[in-house]
């Protein structure tokens, strides 16, 4: 038996070396987050969307950094967040709010739409946290790595938020004569 074994020895090739690589050190691990600064928006102000279902808001003649839309085809009606900044497939965050005597987490998703990956968030249009957006105080929203987003006091946000709810209708405004029109301070 151990003549046998060492006859199949002799008679057996060696095997190659298998090939190796070199990298360096450098190429290995995590890469490095990156972080975005806050962009100024100063100048910025809120427009209403050509569709007329969406206020946009950044500054004037440029892309908006934040978006907030009606979809009024869905069931329940949703309102939808939008921020329009570098995102990738599968990303996720919890997308905080400030303002109006409110604090809202929003979880957002990352949504390939219109040939731009961006962040966004859809809620029922009733949600309570919604309304973090229904007073006149400024607000600010911050998305991890994607810097804060300082949006001055305006009644834009509540309105677009008033009219959503109800489903798209504008309320109707009361008519007065000059006889029984309130008194204004």
């Amino acid at each position: 038996m151990i003549a046998l074994c060492a006859l199949t020895a002799c008679g057996t090739q060696s095997e190659p070396a298998p090939e190796t690589q070199r990298i360096a050190i450098d190429d290995t691990g995590p890469r490095e987050a990156r972080a975005y600064p806050s962009p100024d928006t100063t100048s910025a102000l809120w427009t209403v969307a050509d569709s007329g279902q969406a206020i946009r808001f950044g500054n004037a003649g440029e892309d908006p950094w934040l978006t907030l839309a009606c979809d009024l085809d869905g069931t329940p009606i949703q309102f939808i967040i939008i921020r329009h900044a570098e995102a990738l497939p599968g990303q996720s965050a919890l997308f905080p709010f400030v303002g109006n005597g409110m604090r809202s987490r929003f979880l957002t998703d990352t949504r390939l739409s219109e040939g731009e990956w961006r962040w966004e968030t859809r809620l029922p249009v009733d949600d309570p946290q919604l309304d973090v957006f229904a007073g006149t105080r400024d607000l600010t929203a911050t998305l991890p790595g994607r810097g804060m987003l300082e949006i001055g006091g305006s009644r834009i946000p509540g309105e677009f938020l008033d009219w959503c709810r109800a489903g798209g209708r504008t309320p109707e405004v009361e008519n007065y004569s000059d006889d029984e029109r309130p008194m204004q301070d």
